[in-house]
């Protein structure tokens, strides 16, 4: 068994060169252990029909990108836009291998505290008018969860139609019980990637981690928020809770709405076709270009890894990341580097308080060592840094809910948006700004301070981040 697993690793799936050295030391050192592991942890998803997908539907959305791609090869009106023009390159490649449609008539409202999002977000809900769709990967069960299924059974109740999409793993303590009256009034609930026999889930590797709530087909949040009162800022092992999501109306929200399709049929028990959700109307005027970016164990490429380098790489002044983790490959770190080179200023916030030991060290050690190329590390000391944000010279962003590590650039389904607007990227920028008033900077010689033990942790971890 071992052996068909080394073979398997080696010769039949093209998984990354360093997570494949990572799994044959795992089945060589601990052999019957380590089948175990890579049995739940390690096995790759097809990557062709992963959606099954209606061919009438892969028509549509093949000739809307190839609209597209013709614009831009042709620019005629909104295709004229200034931030369209300068990142053509970005836009073109998010369409060609993720079918990321640009859309124009668009408006973002950022959210950066947990009372904040989750009020608006449930009067929004309270006041849906035809349909709710809507995906966590962690839903708890404590007083914010239960206000929100409350909410959404409120809704059914009075024939709104709604559907919910929860991990299996990330909500791991919910079940069907806990849904019973809104299942009762015709609401759906399904988990993604539930166990397969009993409690043996075959999938613990692979989790649908995006954060995505479609109100009347009008309304659209994104971003970093789970559901839980530790979001609030309210749980004293994580202080306060630092994270971004977004609020979006427009053509953008139709978008999410196509991603969120996707998922619900791949987790339902039937195929669904579009046209059974509601795609409504909305009255934006204003232009602010977007783009919705996905990428996951089936893309036969990383998209979102592909786009936060190809925003790197277009920087002239300056990039600021906020991530939990920071645990890049080495394609992302060889961009960050090259960047500084050129002079470009980088800045990274990481948290100070971490909640897995491992990634934590794995992130310290990354961060080190572009130090040495003059990036600018803070560290956030208030509570728990969860955002998820990129922001490129103030032009553009992306919020979503990536983190820099090979679990969601390859293990995780993930979801970013992007904005090509100097607008809300100089409001991104100007909450980054204020939260490194509240950091602590990690410089060089504070880093060269750390124990040996410290570097010991560092070492370990970064054999480990390949898998992490």
């Amino acid at each position: 068994m071992n052996l068909l697993a080394v073979v398997t690793v080696i010769f039949l799936e093209r998984r990354d060169i360093g997570a494949t050295w990572a799994w044959v030391l795992i089945l060589y050192f601990v052999p019957l252990i380590g089948f175990l592991i890579y049995l739940f942890f390690g096995r790759l998803l097809k990557k062709t029909d992963f959606y099954h997908v209606e061919e009438k539907e892969k028509q549509e959305q093949a000739r809307r990108v190839a609209l597209q791609l013709e614009e831009l090869n042709h620019p005629q009106t909104q295709m004229r836009h200034p931030a369209v023009v300068r990142y053509d390159q970005l836009i073109r490649m998010n369409l060609m291998s993720n079918d990321a449609l640009l859309s124009f008539k668009n408006e973002v409202v950022i959210l950066s505290d947990g009372e904040q999002k989750f009020n608006r977000m449930l009067t929004d809900i309270l006041n849906a008018k035809y349909e709710i769709n809507i995906q966590y990967y962690i839903i708890q069960k404590d007083s914010l969860g239960q206000a929100l299924i409350a909410a959404l059974t409120k809704k059914a109740q009075e024939g709104i139609k709604v559907r919910l999409l929860y991990d299996a793993v990330g909500s791991r303590d919910l079940g069907r019980k806990d849904f019973k009256e809104l299942l009762l009034h015709d609401g759906e609930v399904f988990a993604f990637f539930p166990p397969t026999i009993g409690l043996i889930n075959f999938r613990l590797n692979n989790r649908n981690h995006r954060k995505s709530c479609i109100i009347d087909g009008r309304i659209g949040y994104i971003g970093g928020f789970n559901v839980g009162t530790e979001y609030l800022g309210i749980d004293d092992k994580f202080g306060y809770w630092r994270d971004t999501h977004f609020r979006l109306e427009g053509e953008v929200v139709h978008d999410q709405l196509d991603r969120f399709i996707l998922d619900w049929n791949q987790a339902s028990d039937s195929y669904t076709a579009k046209e059974f959700f509601h795609y409504g109307t909305h009255s934006v005027e204003q232009t602010l270009p977007m783009q919705i970016v996905t990428s996951g164990p089936n893309s036969k490429t990383e998209h979102l890894k592909n786009m936060l380098i190809k925003m790197i790489s277009s920087a002239r002044q300056s990039v600021y990341i906020q991530s939990p983790y920071f645990i890049p490959d080495a394609s992302y770190m060889d961009a960050c580097k090259m960047a500084l080179l050129s002079g470009v200023e980088l800045r990274i916030m990481i948290p100070n308080k971490p909640d897995h030991p491992f990634v934590y060290w794995a992130t310290t050690a990354a961060v080190g060592e572009l130090i040495d190329y003059g990036a600018k590390i803070y560290t956030y000391e208030p509570g728990f840094l969860h955002a998820k944000t990129i922001v490129v010279d103030q032009a553009i962003a992306s919020v979503g809910t990536t983190n820099i590590d090979a679990r969601s650039f390859r293990l995780n389904f993930e979801m970013n948006s992007v904005v090509y607007d100097p607008h809300v990227a100089s409001e991104l920028a100007q909450l980054f700004e204020e939260d490194c008033l509240v950091c602590e900077r990690l410089t060089a010689e504070k880093y060269a301070e750390r124990s040996r033990m410290i570097k010991f942790k560092e070492s370990i971890s970064r054999l480990l981040s390949p898998i992490l």
